[in-house]
């Protein structure tokens, strides 16, 4: 899949880089990626990702732009208010890169979708804010052997992991189901906190489809940004694990 002498200017910077170059800058062209959520962590995500030249991307959710979004979801302004996500969003990338093919699903990720819905990608970023959407994406993820990131913010307070089903720690291995806390109220986060971790994961998903880097497999990257420290944490399977344990 050959670049255009626009595609190579607007990718100079991309090319220029050993590790990407001219054959990497192909591969992103072809790639495919699902972010699910296009809220805090959604919008950093898709945005760098839309400016990478990825060649494809899904972006599902089914909420309608409120006014308390704009403190934090950069992909929608105020006059977003009231519609469609997806359809802000659209505006936004497609504005950013007209050189993409944006699939947009204005419903929220189901049991009875997500496998037909992520079967379809390479890899998948998990922007959503809830237990019951993480592992929910986890779980199709491991039933389509497909790579995703996981990541959470609170407050001023971040973590980000990223998975090869089958092969890495998963989700299901730290955080168990059955003692996931209930939905709270949300507090925060800090309007930046998404913009940082979710620039962490449209940089992780891009080591993985160019094979590039060391990604965050069994470790998972804890974020302060009050004291602005950040963690490695190594991270172990669960033998016992529902979804990639051996026992």
């Amino acid at each position: 899949m050959n670049l255009s002498a626009q595609e190579q200017e607007r990718y100079s910077r991309h090319l220029a880089l050993p590790e990407i170059g001219m054959e990497g800058q192909q591969r992103l062209r072809a790639s495919r990626v699902l972010i699910v959520g296009a809220g805090g962590l959604g919008s950093p995500a898709a945005l760098y990702l839309s400016a990478a030249g990825v060649g494809t991307i899904g972006l599902i959710d089914g909420d309608t732009v409120d006014l308390t979004n704009l403190q934090r979801q950069i992909l929608h302004t105020t006059a977003s208010v009231g519609i469609k996500k997806v359809d802000s969003a659209r505006e936004c990338l497609m504005a950013l890169n007209p050189n993409q093919n944006l699939h947009i699903y204005p419903f929220r990720l189901s049991s009875e979708n997500a496998g037909e819905i992520v079967r379809g990608y390479d890899f998948v970023v998990d922007a959503t804010d809830s237990f019951g959407s993480k592992f929910l994406i986890s779980r199709a993820c491991h039933a389509t052997r497909k790579p995703y990131s996981h990541a959470g913010i609170t407050r001023f307070f971040g973590q980000a992991m990223t998975v090869i089903p089958g092969k890495t720690t998963c989700c299901h291995c730290i955080f168990h189901e059955d003692e996931a806390p209930p939905e709270a109220a949300p507090e925060g986060p800090l309007g930046a906190m998404p913009g940082v971790i979710g620039s962490i994961q449209a940089i992780e998903t891009i080591k993985v489809l160019l094979a590039i880097g060391t990604p965050l497999y069994d470790t998972l990257l804890t974020c302060n940004t009050l004291t602005m420290e950040f963690r490695r944490v190594t991270v172990r399977r669960d033998p016992r694990c529902p979804l990639c344990g051996t026992l």
